[in-house]
């Protein structure tokens, strides 16, 4: 893998580790409510086992794209990043929200297409 890859798997991985820590810990927080547009305290504490699996889920990515970065398996990133982008683009389309399909499927595009341009 190269530089420039390693860089953005890492940083999906840890985009990832990041939304495991607002989902599972700090969903109930004013940060949590706040990044993700909560209504109130009362709908964050009502949803906030929903929103710890859907941290353990980011967890496993996390953890599957470091474990690419170790190993210099580009096939096991390219696995786990399109898991991402399939989750960014269904999270954008079900939320309405497109930033989420910037902040989440972006840097994973770009390192699959650098994979790919990188294996011919």
């Amino acid at each position: 893998m190269t530089i420039a890859i390693t860089f953005l798997v890492a940083l999906v991985a840890l985009e990832h580790f990041y939304f495991l820590i607002l989902e599972m810990f700090l969903w109930t927080k004013p940060r949590g409510i706040k990044t993700f547009g909560l209504k109130s305290k009362e709908f964050a504490e009502e949803t906030k086992v929903l929103a710890a699996n859907q941290g353990l889920y980011n967890g496993f990515l996390s953890a599957g794209l470091i474990w690419s970065v170790l190993t210099k398996d580009v096939n096991v990133s390219l696995f786990f990043l399109s898991c991402v982008i399939i989750a960014g683009v269904y999270g954008a389309y079900s939320t309405k929200k497109i930033r989420l399909f910037y902040i989440q499927s972006i840097p994973s595009i770009l390192a699959v297409i650098l994979i790919l341009i990188n294996l011919n």
